[in-house]
C-alpha cells in the first residue's frame, strides 16, 4: 500500500508541477502541427516526428529543412545539433536514474524534455526516495508527452483555420522562457533570463531556431558579466 501510494503521490506532483508550462508548450505544438500541413512534408509526417523524434525545436528544423529539399544528412545533422543540450540532461539525470529499474532507465529517456527535465532536478532537490523520483519524473514527462501529440494532431487537422492573428509562432521561445521562472534566484542568473528572453523573443522570427540560439549565448554572456563585476 505504501508503495502505491509514493506512486500516486509522484505521478500527481509531476503532472502538477509540468502543467502550467503546458500553457506554451500547447501552442508550440499548434505550431509544428499547422507547419507540417501547409508543407511538402505533408501533416502525416509531420505527427510521425512527435512520436520518432518528440523534440519541439529538432522537429521544426526537420519539417522546414525537408520542405526546402535539404539533403537528409544535413537534415539529421541540424536535428542533432539542436537536441545536443540533451546530453546535458541525461548526464544531470543519470546519478538519479542510476537507482530505477533497467526497464524505466530504457524507457523514461524516450520522454526527456527540457520541461520534464526542469521540474524534475527541482524536485530532486528535496527528495531522496528513488521510488518517488521515478513516479514524478514519470507523471511530468508523460503528461507532457501527451499533450504534444494532441497539439500536433489539432495543429494538423486545424491547419489553415488557426488565424495568423493569434501570432503562435510566440510560443517558440516562450517555451523556453518559462522554464526561468522557478529556476532564476541570482541577480546574474535574472539578467542573464532577461536578456536571453527580450533577444530570443526579437529574432524568434530567424530560420531554424537560430533566434533560441542566439538568445541562449547572449543571456549567458550577460549571467558571465554581472557575475564578473561582482554582484550575486
Amino acid at each position: 500500500m505504501q508503495e502505491q501510494d509514493t506512486r500516486r503521490a509522484g505521478i500527481t506532483d509531476g503532472a502538477r508541477s509540468v502543467a502550467p508550462l503546458l500553457l506554451a508548450v500547447v501552442p508550440f505544438g499548434l505550431v509544428l502541427g499547422v507547419t507540417a500541413a501547409a508543407s511538402t512534408v505533408g501533416g502525416g509526417l509531420g505527427i510521425a516526428t512527435s512520436f520518432i523524434i518528440f523534440a519541439g525545436a529538432a522537429q521544426l528544423v526537420t519539417v522546414q529543412l525537408m520542405d526546402s529539399g535539404t539533403s537528409l544528412a544535413v537534415v539529421v545533422l541540424t536535428a542533432l545539433v539542436v537536441n545536443v543540450r540533451h546530453l546535458m540532461y541525461s548526464a544531470a539525470l543519470a546519478p538519479h536514474f542510476s537507482e530505477f529499474p533497467r526497464r524505466s532507465r530504457l524507457l523514461l529517456p524516450y520522454v526527456l524534455t527540457d520541461q520534464a527535465f526542469a521540474v524534475s532536478m527541482l524536485r530532486y532537490e528535496t527528495t531522496t526516495d528513488p521510488l518517488y523520483k521515478r513516479w514524478f519524473y514519470t507523471g511530468a514527462a508523460f503528461t507532457l508527452w501527451g499533450s504534444w501529440q494532441v497539439a500536433t494532431v489539432a495543429g494538423v487537422v486545424l491547419g489553415a483555420q488557426i488565424p495568423a492573428s493569434l501570432g503562435l509562432g510566440f510560443a517558440i521561445p516562450l517555451v523556453f522562457l518559462v522554464l526561468l521562472i522557478p529556476v532564476v534566484q541570482t541577480r546574474p542568473g535574472l539578467v542573464a533570463g532577461i536578456v536571453g528572453g527580450v533577444v530570443a523573443v526579437a529574432a524568434s522570427a530567424a530560420p531554424f531556431g537560430l533566434g533560441l540560439v542566439t538568445g541562449a549565448l547572449m543571456g549567458v554572456g550577460a549571467g558571465v558579466m554581472m557575475e564578473r563585476a561582482g554582484h550575486r
